[in-house]
């Protein structure tokens, strides 16, 4: 009888182990920042760009952001009362749950919450947004656009044509309507017409300190569909040192 395919040995002396060392490089990391600072927010973002987190990175120099793998900082903080590193803090373990993130930091929940409420920047949107508003154009020239970009624009799906020189639009075209999830072409065309729809925001889930233990702030039900498919910073680069 011919000898199975799957029956291989497979030797370990090869693995890569360069994702177990991250990963517990992570672990110890977290459990530094533990007994560095006082509380911890439990954050979701709105729309993830990586050029404003790297802003904010550089603007909060004295706290610590985390965005990883769920699994692995809950690992760290402890995931029961007899492994946790802080008292209560498996509760905290308990609530990362979606696309969530952590803020260590030394400053007030007074102060933390009132910038997280005042802060947002506005962004272009990108595929998978669902827009708020319904954007349509009317029929005619579009002299904003150099002629050079027609072309651009009918591959994106818009009935333009050259006339004299310049772009026109030959008849009245809906760019996107409220409630709709974006596609890639609706997202490059509303950055041309250099209309942002998107907003780049924090909203805090929950809050745990050394002296009061994990409270919940706000549901995470509630925001993760505002969140899903808007994480795009890569594992490494989020757990670089602020």
């Amino acid at each position: 009888m011919p000898k199975s395919k799957r029956d291989k040995k497979i030797s370990l002396t090869k693995t890569n182990k360069k994702g177990l060392v991250l990963k517990q490089q992570i672990v110890e990391d977290v459990r530094n920042c533990v007994e560095k600072y006082d509380r911890i927010f439990l954050i979701s973002v709105h729309n993830m760009r990586n050029n404003k987190f790297k802003d904010l990175r550089a603007d909060w120099k004295d706290s610590r952001f985390f965005f990883g793998k769920n699994k692995v900082i809950a690992l760290a903080l402890g995931k029961t009362p007899e492994n946790e590193v802080a008292e209560g803090l498996y509760n905290l373990s308990a609530a990362l749950k979606g696309q969530c993130g952590l803020l260590f930091t030394n400053r007030s929940k007074k102060q933390v919450l009132k910038w997280m409420e005042e802060y947002e920047e506005v962004e272009y949107a990108r595929s998978g947004f669902v827009t708020e508003e319904s954007i349509t154009l009317p029929e005619g020239p579009m002299p904003e656009f150099p002629h050079s970009i027609e072309p651009h624009l009918r591959q994106l799906g818009m009935p333009t044509a050259l006339q004299k020189g310049i772009v026109v639009l030959l008849k009245e075209y809906a760019v996107c309507k409220k409630g709709q999830t974006l596609t890639p072409e609706q997202a490059r065309i509303l950055k041309l017409l250099d209309r942002p729809l998107a907003t780049f925001k924090l909203t805090p889930l929950g809050v745990f300190s050394k002296k009061n233990g994990y409270e919940q702030l706000a549901s995470e039900d509630n925001t993760k569909e505002n969140v899903k498919g808007q994480m795009e910073v890569e594992e490494a680069e989020e757990m670089d040192n602020t």
